[in-house]
């Protein structure tokens, strides 16, 4: 099997020399969250710490109810308590369940966003399928059959670009008629910005058949580190994965199981940690404005996809003269090769530090 290198990797040169700056570097060209983990998951992990036995697959009753709870409260899905309409499943992390999924699947084709995270690439490839890149219209997708499986991002990892309703209810219209796996990677559904983002679930009237959706903890309560995350959605399929997961012991610690359940009943550390986001954001957002970058979409999400029509290499370095380290859009396929992607997910004495040298530059 032939795999792409990490592309991350490729930042090292760059990551040296913004760490030459007086100043110090500030690394925005990954999405690790810096603020603190919420009290109510550390209290809950600290009181778990005795776990000698193995923990089940499935997750304990009280964390099935809270993911369930959540779906219900959150997504406003009415029928979440329904296990005959709609099935839950905890997993080690997001990027694991994207990297296995189409192996879980047997699928033999992949749709992926023509501009997206690597890992839905990658996780076709270990599994041995065609990787095909798309737009968000369905009807500029190829055919495909029920042993294929198509991802959408929404929203999007780097554009933070968010699919309307109507799309997304054209795109599940579009998967159901060829009886394929659609499945939406929605982690960063708590920070939408200038829209409000709308889960598959929400807009499928009911009928969750054929769709799975995908959540995780690591950015809404600051927990990357727990590997903390679920699907939700059509119980035959969440099954099948449930059961290779039996077999293979991909297991959520129970540690992390009773902290996940402490953070999905509580939405106050949510609402905090979107404030902190807002303001660090507006304050990049303006300084990338005055330095002469253009925002495309960003209406949600983490991140920030700017341009100034330059090859993003070029603006790599020129960024890492400032002492600051964005990631290229090369990253997340060819359409991206003129953006960066510049994250949120720093302290706002670095946000600031950041912001102050971008400004400072335009005017030198």
């Amino acid at each position: 099997m032939k795999l792409p290198d990490f592309p991350w990797d490729a930042l090292a040169p760059y990551k040296q020399r913004a760490s030459e700056h007086p100043e110090g570097i500030v690394d925005l060209s990954i999405g690790t969250p810096v603020d603190a983990t919420p009290e109510i998951m550390q209290a809950a992990l600290n009181g778990s710490s005795n776990a000698p036995g193995y923990p089940t697959t499935i997750g304990t009753a009280e964390l099935r109810d809270a993911m369930r709870g959540w779906l219900s409260k959150r997504l406003k899905i009415s029928d979440a308590t329904d296990q005959n309409k709609i099935d839950v499943l905890p997993t080690i992390g997001s990027k694991e369940l994207v990297g296995w999924l189409p192996t879980f699947l047997e699928a033999k084709r992949v749709i992926i966003p023509e501009v997206a995270y690597p890992t839905y690439a990658v996780g076709a490839l270990v599994a041995g399928a065609e990787v095909i890149p798309v737009s968000l219209d369905p009807d500029s997708w190829p055919e495909v059959d029920s042993n294929d499986l198509v991802w959408i991002n929404s929203p999007s990892n780097p554009t933070g670009q968010v699919s309307s309703p109507e799309l997304l209810r054209k795109i599940i219209s579009w998967s159901r008629t060829r009886g394929v796996t659609l499945a939406s990677d929605e982690c960063y559904l708590d920070f939408g910005w200038d829209v409000d983002p709308q889960s598959i679930l929400s807009v499928a009237d009911g009928d969750y058949t054929g769709l799975l959706s995908v959540h995780s903890l690591s950015k809404s309560s600051n927990a990357a580190g727990y590997r903390a995350a679920f699907i939700a959605g059509d119980p035959k399929i969440i099954g099948k994965i449930r059961e290779l997961r039996k077999h293979l012991g991909m297991m959520l610690p129970l540690p992390i199981q009773h902290a996940m359940t402490a953070a999905l009943n509580d939405r106050d550390h949510v609402t905090g940690q979107r404030e902190r986001y807002s303001a660090r954001r507006e304050l990049l957002k303006s300084a990338l404005q005055h330095a002469g970058f253009q925002i495309d979409h960003s209406e949600a999400g983490l991140y920030l996809w700017v341009t100034r029509g330059n090859d993003c290499w070029a603006d790599v370095a020129w960024m890492a003269e400032l002492g600051i380290l964005a990631t290229p859009g090369i990253f997340y396929g060819e359409l991206g090769a003129k953006h960066l992607r510049v994250a949120l997910t720093s302290t706002d004495a670095h946000i600031a530090s950041a912001a102050k040298r971008l400004i400072e530059s335009k005017a030198n």
